[in-house]
């Protein structure tokens, strides 16, 4: 009888931590249904909204640089283009490119598309550069820009090279300006599919309230694809490569609402951002860290670190917009649109709880430690030493190379 009850007593422990185990099973289950259901409402409510339209009209100054491109170019962004000048008005834009010393017929489809832009009379410099990589590098060592490797020669930096081309592309900008021409957005397009509402929607994230606006980029979604550049809010780079991407709570959340998400930095393919700041005196320009920042072994994107130099970062703060969404390929593009297509109930519920483990799991901590370190080090060696683009670096020494760059 004794022997009974003891029995008796432990069971109901067990049956009730069984109890409770189905209960906390079921909540999480609907919990996590319930809000798959929502982000599944809210991206049908995107998808059925209209195009949107620009509340006035605005004069943009749209700039790009090219190098093997010449697919894209002939089966998709040379038609995006006028398409895209023709929604705006031909006399509302201008088009400045820069290619550099292509080997495959990039050249061609940019002469293609000036033909297609003088039809309609848009305004543009199209410049072509017989300069290779292989030029570039076999050429005398400058001042800046080139850097001792432990391969043991001294060899040209990707990001200041890549910096001085997207200069370049923004010169017309300057001689326009000293002959009276004036824009209201200066719009930078990578080498990627897109269409002229994916512009429209890009320059009208926020209500046009934004130090930059930038897309998202994919080459093999779901995974997107400029890693390099993106920064949340807290200024850290991605928790996961697929949505909902971020690691802080402030840009996570605005992602799964399909709202404009505050970041640090973007770029991700297509940028929109105030003509202003690169119209001042001095202007605002892309760069790289110093070369003696970069002996450290870091290394910076200059389409991170031209949001560190803008003033109007902090001013109108910096957007990743959600539903503009670009490809570097076609079938790339397409698998991202409509956005129930890119984001099945399936994949949200995936995502959802793979970025809860992440967050769980790892940190940022010691990378980020380590950065800062090495530009504490560097900043210890003179007191005009400052980077205010800390948060844009990477544990990472990046040189050209004939086709294309290296780590070194």
């Amino acid at each position: 009888m004794i022997l009974s009850t003891v029995k008796r007593s432990l069971l109901l422990p067990r049956k009730l931590r069984r109890r409770l185990i189905q209960f906390l099973a079921l909540f999480v289950l609907l919990w996590s249904t319930a809000e798959v259901l929502l982000i599944r409402h809210r991206i049908l409510e995107v998808d059925a909204r209209p195009p949107a339209t620009l509340p006035r009209q605005e004069r943009i100054y749209v700039a790009s640089i090219h190098w093997n491109n010449e697919n894209v170019l002939r089966n998709y962004w040379n038609d995006a283009v006028v398409d895209l000048a023709r929604a705006l008005g031909p006399e509302n834009i201008y088009l400045s490119v820069f290619e550099s010393g292509s080997w495959d017929d990039t050249k061609g489809a940019l002469r293609d598309l000036d033909v297609m832009l003088d039809r309609i009379g848009v305004s543009r410099n199209i410049t072509v550069s017989d300069i290779t990589h292989d030029d570039e590098i076999s050429a005398k060592p400058a001042e800046h820009g080139w850097i001792d490797t432990s391969r043991g020669k001294k060899e040209l930096r990707r990001i200041p090279y890549l910096a001085r081309l997207r200069n370049l592309s923004l010169q017309p900008l300057h001689q326009l300006l000293l002959e009276g021409e004036t824009f209201d957005r200066v719009l930078f397009l990578n080498d990627v599919v897109f269409t002229k509402d994916d512009v429209i929607n890009l320059i009208s994230t926020n209500n046009g309230e934004y130090g930059a606006a930038c897309s998202l980029d994919f080459s093999k979604p779901p995974l997107y694809y400029d890693t390099f550049a993106l920064r949340d809010s807290q200024g850290h780079e991605h928790l996961m490569q697929s949505w909902p991407f971020f690691r802080s709570k402030k840009s996570r959340n605005a992602m799964k609402a399909l709202s404009p998400v505050p970041v640090a930095s973007c770029w991700n393919g297509m940028v929109a951002m105030p003509a202003k700041p690169f119209m001042s005196n001095p202007p605002l320009e892309f760069r790289g860290v110093p070369d003696s920042l970069s002996a450290f072994h870091v290394e910076g994107s200059e389409c991170c670190l031209i949001h560190a130099d803008n003033p109007l970062s902090k001013e109108r703060g910096v957007f990743v917009n959600p539903n503009v969404r670009v490809g570097y390929n076609g079938p790339a593009y397409a698998a991202v649109h409509p956005a129930q297509h890119w984001l099945s109930s399936w994949r949200i519920m995936w995502s959802i709880w793979e970025s809860r483990v992440r967050r769980l799991f790892t940190s940022p901590i010691l990378k980020e430690w380590l950065i800062h370190r090495r530009v504490g080090a560097w900043e210890g060696l003179n007191e005009q030493n400052v980077e205010p683009g800390e948060f844009c670096l990477i544990n990472e020494m990046q040189v050209l190379i004939t086709n294309g760059w290296a780590h070194v």
